[in-house]
C-alpha cells in the first residue's frame, strides 16, 4: 500500500501513518502516553463529576490488577462491558486492555436472548454490568461461561452525597432497576478498593493481539464478533488524528459524547482519538432526555460533537437547542448512518457550523472515509478515503469499475479487521480475492475521489444509526406459534430514518398486531422492534420458495 505522508499530530513533522503506528505496540501504550502528557487535564465528565487523566490512570491500573490478581484472569480472556456512558466505563475498559484481556462491548438494552448469544459466542468469563440490566443477566447466567460478575450502579463514581442520591432516585423513585439476585457478584467500587496497582503485572502485547470483539449483525441473522486487533485501533487513532489535526489544539478540546461508548463510532472517535489529544469527554448518559441533554450542553464551551442523523434531528426539533452557545464549536461529525441533507442544512442554519459526514463500519474500526475538515456546506458525499486507506468500487465479479459507475464499496487498510470470531465462513464472504473488505454498500466515486452511497446491497435496516438485520427479526417472529410466514423490511421514518416493518401470514387468525409487538419487545432490543405490522394472505417468493423482500418494498 502506498505510504501517505501527513503531519505528525504532536510535532507537525511529516510522517506516514505506518510510521506513526510503529510508535505503539498496543493500545495501552497510547493510553499511557496520554496519561503522561495530560495528567492534570480533565478526561471525563459525567453528572457533575470530573476525572482527570491521572485519576483514570490510577483507577484503571487498580482495576487491571484486580482482574489479574484477585480474579486470576489471563491475557486473552474475554471480559464483557454492559454499561451506558458513565464514568465506570472508561475505567473498566482501560483496565481490561492494560491487563491484556479482550473487551467485549455489550448493548445494555439487550434482551436475554441477545445477551445469551453474545456471551456464549464470545466465551466471556467476566462481565462488568450496571444494575439496571442485572435482571437480564440473571435469566441467562447459567447458560454461559461467565464466572465473575461485577456490578455497578449509575451513580457509584459520583461524589458523596450525590452518588447516594442518584442511586436512590434511579432505584426507588424512578423504579429503573428491576429486582435481581446474582450470588457472589462483586461491586465495582469494591473491586477498585481491592485492586493493588503495585501487584499489576504488565503483559506482553503486540499489535496483532486482539483488543476487542465488537459485535455486529449478520446477513444470516446471527450477530458476529468482529475481531479488532490492537493494530486496527491504533491505525484508526493515527488516521483520524491526522485528519483532524489542523483543526484541534492539544489538551484544549471539549467533545460532547452522547453516543454510547460501547458503539464503535463513539469508542474510537471520542474515547480513543480525542482522548489521545487530551480532550475532555462530556459523557451524556441518557441522550433521549432532550431537555436534560440541552441543559448539559449549555454548561460547556464545547469544541467538538459527534452523533447520528436522528440525534441531530431530535436536538434541532427542541426550541431550546437554539439557545445553546456554539461559538467554540469547531467540528461536528456525523456517522453511523446517512446524514440527511435537510438535517445538515438545518444544523448549519442553527449552529453556523458545517456538519461533516464520515463513513465506516464496525469491521473498519470504524473510520474509512471522512469529508475534509474545511467544508463550507453539506456535499452529499461520505468523504474521501482517509490516510493509508484504499477504497475501490467493484462489480459483482469483484472487478474494479469506472469512476461514476455504481458498485459495491470495498475497503483495504490497516484498520480493517482480520475476520470474525470463530466464523471463517462468514469471514470468507466479506473479503474479495484481492483482500478488500466488501461493505455491502453500493456507491460511486467521482473524479476527485469523493464517495457517495447510492443504495445498500445488503438488506440491512438502519434504525437511528444501529444496524438491524431482517433475518434476525424474522427468525424471532417465526417462532411465535400463531405465525405461519414472516418477512421484515425497512421503511422510511421521519424520526429514525428507517423503521422495521413486518409482513405476516397468520397461522392462527386470532393473531393481533398488539400481540406481535408485545412478543417482539420481550425478545428484541427496542430499536429492532417493528413499528409497522401488516397481515397478508401470502408473501411474494421465488420459484424455490425464497421470500422476495424487494417485491414487498415496491408493493403498496
Amino acid at each position: 500500500m502506498e505510504k501517505i505522508w501527513v503531519k505528525n499530530y504532536q510535532s507537525g513533522v511529516p510522517a506516514s501513518i505506518e510510521d506513526q503506528m510503529e510508535k505503539y505496540q498496543n493500545i495501552p501504550e497510547v493510553l499511557e502516553e496520554t496519561f503522561k502528557n495530560y495528567s492534570t487535564k480533565k478526561a471525563f465528565h459525567c453528572m457533575g463529576k470530573d476525572l482527570t487523566y491521572q485519576e483514570i490512570d490510577q483507577l484503571s491500573l487498580k482495576f487491571a490488577s484486580y482482574l489479574q490478581q484477585d480474579l486470576g484472569l489471563k491475557k486473552g480472556d474475554r471480559v464483557a462491558l454492559m454499561m451506558p456512558n458513565i464514568l465506570q466505563y472508561p475505567i473498566a475498559l482501560f483496565g481490561i486492555l492494560r491487563a491484556g484481556m479482550i473487551a467485549v462491548n455489550v448493548n445494555p438494552l439487550y434482551t436475554a436472548r441477545e445477551l445469551e448469544h453474545q456471551m456464549k459466542d464470545s466465551g466471556a468469563v467476566a462481565i462488568i454490568i450496571f444494575e439496571n440490566a442485572c435482571h437480564t443477566l440473571q435469566n441467562i447466567l447459567a447458560k454461559t461461561d461467565l464466572k465473575f460478575i461485577i456490578t455497578t450502579s449509575i451513580g457509584d463514581m459520583l461524589a458523596f452525597p450525590k452518588s447516594i442520591i442518584v442511586n436512590f432516585v434511579i432505584d426507588k423513585i424512578k423504579k429503573m432497576v428491576p429486582a435481581w439476585s446474582i450470588p457472589n457478584s462483586v461491586r465495582f467500587i469494591d473491586a477498585l478498593k481491592k485492586g493493588d496497582s503495585g501487584r499489576f503485572q504488565k503483559p506482553v502485547l503486540v499489535q496483532k493481539d486482539i483488543a476487542f470483539l465488537q459485535y455486529t449483525g449478520g446477513t444470516t441473522g446471527v450477530a458476529k464478533g468482529a475481531i479488532l486487533t490492537h493494530r486496527n485501533i491504533i491505525a484508526n487513532i493515527c488516521q483520524a488524528r491526522a485528519w483532524i489535526f489542523p483543526l484541534v489544539k492539544l489538551g484544549e478540546e471539549i467533545i460532547i459524547t452522547p453516543l454510547p461508548l460501547y458503539h464503535i463510532f463513539s469508542l474510537t472517535a471520542n474515547c480513543f482519538v480525542f482522548g489521545s489529544i487530551g480532550a475532555l469527554n462530556i459523557l451524556i448518559t441518557n441522550p433521549r432526555d432532550m431537555p436534560g441533554f440541552i441543559k448539559e450542553l449549555k454548561k460547556w464551551k464545547f469544541t467538538a460533537f459527534t452523533g447520528v442523523n436522528t440525534l441531530f434531528n431530535g436536538l434541532m426539533n427542541n426550541p431550546e437547542f437554539k439557545t445553546v452557545d456554539f461559538t467554540s464549536l469547531k467540528l461536528t461529525l456525523g456517522g453511523g448512518m446517512a446524514v440527511q441533507k435537510a438535517v445538515a442544512e438545518k444544523w448549519i442554519e442553527i449552529t453556523g457550523k458545517v456538519l461533516v459526514e464520515a463513513y465506516g463500519l464496525t469491521e473498519t474500526s470504524p473510520a474509512a472515509c471522512i469529508n475534509p475538515m474545511n467544508l463550507k456546506k453539506y456535499n452529499g458525499f461520505i468523504g474521501l478515503p482517509i490516510s493509508s486507506t484504499d477504497v475501490e468500487i467493484k462489480d459483482d465479479l469483484e472487478n474494479t469499475i469506472a469512476l461514476g459507475e455504481a458498485g459495491e464499496i470495498c475497503i483495504k487498510g490497516p484498520q480493517v479487521m482480520p475476520g470474525y470470531w470463530n466464523r471463517d465462513d462468514e469471514t470468507a464472504k466479506v473479503f474479495s480475492k484481492d483482500g478488500f473488505l466488501k461493505t455491502g454498500d453500493v456507491g460511486i466515486m467521482d473524479a476527485d475521489g469523493f464517495i457517495k452511497i447510492v443504495d445498500r446491497k445488503k438488506d440491512m435496516i438502519i434504525v437511528s444509526g444501529f444496524n438491524v438485520y431482517p433475518n434476525e427479526i424474522e427468525e424471532v417472529v417465526s417462532q411465535y406459534p400463531k405465525v405461519f410466514e414472516v418477512a421484515a423490511i425497512g421503511v422510511p421514518d421521519a424520526k429514525t430514518t428507517e423503521a422495521v416493518k413486518l409482513f405476516i401470514v397468520k397461522k392462527d387468525q386470532s393473531l393481533t398486531v398488539e400481540e406481535i409487538i408485545k412478543y417482539c419487545h420481550e425478545n428484541l432490543t427496542n430499536y429492532k422492534v417493528p413499528k409497522h405490522v401488516e397481515f397478508r394472505t401470502e408473501l411474494p417468493k421465488t420459484n424455490v420458495g425464497k421470500i422476495l423482500r424487494k417485491d414487498l418494498r415496491i408493493q403498496p
